[in-house]
């Protein structure tokens, strides 16, 4: 479906995420307003720029001058913008909530009641999960870091405002023009090919993980089914692939076969997630995802030819 007479507003555009998703939306003739702080020296939207629909605003979204002004030609926004993960916001914690709670709280407060939302959240916010149990979108959440608090508090101002759709995705994998490496997958599998060892701690705590072209294609679907889905969290992830650290090791050294894999009994994750997820919800809308596990290992152990760790980083 095509829609010219649409115009989203992406916030942190030039990310992990932004960057597959803004090449998407103008290729589905959306006219695109990317805002970002461009803070990590990114150059993943120049492939873009030769699109008439785009515009591309270097900027801070706490800015509520800036931000007010571009606000007003949205109809779609998907705030991206975002200081990821449990390590980075443990950092910098004043920091985190004014980009991941409060800017987002702000444009929905300026928003009109036509301009819809269609917002990341996290599977973090389960925290800690119950052996064999999978988390729906009814389980209590009970986040372990304040990255997962920030990001429960999010989706109830989100939700509660009627405009919204969020999407609690899971832990996301693949190439990016704005590569991550310090993404779980993303990591391993660097680790596999380039040092060709990993050191497990808590080698038995499980995640869902979803790919980074599957997660653009969720919010496209979000957006075209805003109508009956606005109002509800669902989880985005491979149903398939609720998989411990080991167990995900393990998918990666069938293709890398002489990868070592070790376990230490001593030293504990920095992120304590430990759960499984059902994504029966968004898969019963029509949603299913079309990359697997394996294709973005493959994928990834290709693209390692061209990047290196010093790179890619948010922390």
């Amino acid at each position: 479906m095509k829609n010219t007479s649409k115009h989203v507003l992406v916030t942190g555009a030039a990310g992990y995420i932004g960057s597959v998703l803004v090449p998407t939306l103008l290729a589905r003739d959306y006219a695109v307003t990317a805002i970002d702080n461009f803070s990590y020296g990114q150059a993943s939207l120049l492939d873009c720029c030769h699109h008439e629909q785009l515009t591309i605003v270097r900027g801070d979204i706490r800015d509520e001058q800036l931000m007010r002004k571009h606000m007003k030609n949205a109809d779609i926004v998907i705030p991206l913008a975002c200081l990821v993960g449990a390590p980075l916001c443990a950092q910098k914690p004043l920091e985190a909530k004014s980009i991941n709670l409060d800017a987002i709280k702000m444009l929905l407060d300026m928003a009109g009641k036509d301009q819809i939302f269609v917002s990341p959240t996290t599977n973090s916010g389960y925290g800690v999960g119950q052996d064999g149990i999978y988390c729906t979108e009814e389980t209590p959440l009970r986040p372990v870091s304040l990255y997962g608090t920030l990001k429960v508090d999010l989706e109830q101002y989100l939700l509660s405002s009627g405009q919204a759709v969020s999407l609690r995705l899971a832990t996301v994998f693949g190439i990016s023009p704005r590569m991550r490496l310090d993404l779980l997958v993303n990591d391993f599998t660097y680790r596999a090919v380039s040092d060709r060892f990993v050191i497990l701690f808590e080698a038995h705590f499980k995640r869902n993980y979803i790919h980074v072209r599957d997660v653009v294609r969720a919010f496209l679907h979000a957006i075209d089914h805003f109508e009956s889905m606005k109002g509800q969290p669902y989880n985005v992830g491979l149903s398939d692939a609720n998989l411990s650290k080991m167990e995900l090791c393990l998918e990666i050294k069938k293709q890398v076969p002489d990868f070592c894999i070790m376990e230490s009994e001593v030293g504990k994750d920095p992120d304590q997630r430990n759960y499984i997820v059902s994504n029966e919800k968004i898969e019963k809308t029509g949603f299913h995802p079309q990359v697997s596990l394996q294709k973005g290992i493959t994928e990834l152990i290709k693209g390692y030819q061209v990047v290196r760790r010093n790179q890619f980083s948010n922390v």
